[in-house]
């Protein structure tokens, strides 16, 4: 292997494995979950409907399976809102300069949340009408 191709390797830190690499793998999760909250509204918000409605949707739902899909749905809209975030950075990482293929991307990554919030539209009314 010549010293270019091992080059780019020597920046990375050395990948845990089996303990470690769980509990490194739950602190960038846990900074995720913190950035988003930090830098983005709209998930801020979709937090704090989680967890009014988390509450009522447990009190609400009948059995153990309908207060799943009642709760299952919401978390659904904050794992779409997550992944959306995330594709935004990434699209204005690559620069700010207007680009169709970058709003499309960010377009397609809102459509994820706005099916995501219609499947908790209808989960809760074919559950509770």
């Amino acid at each position: 292997m010549s010293e270019n191709e091992s080059e780019p390797n020597s920046l990375l830190p050395p990948k845990e494995k089996g303990v470690a690499r769980l509990i490194a793998a739950t602190r960038f999760s846990l900074a995720g979950l913190k950035a988003a909250l930090q830098h983005e509204e709209a998930f801020r918000l979709e937090v704090v409907i989680f967890c009014f409605l988390t509450p009522l949707g447990l009190w609400l739902g009948q059995s153990r399976v309908e207060q799943v899909l009642l709760v299952g749905s919401l978390f659904v809209v904050l794992l779409m809102e997550l992944i959306n975030s995330a594709l935004e950075a990434i699209v204005d990482r690559a620069g700010k300069e207007f680009h169709a293929l970058a709003g499309r991307a960010k377009d397609i990554g809102s459509a994820a949340v706005f099916v995501a919030l219609l499947l908790v539209v209808f989960t809760w009314g074919m559950l509770l009408l």
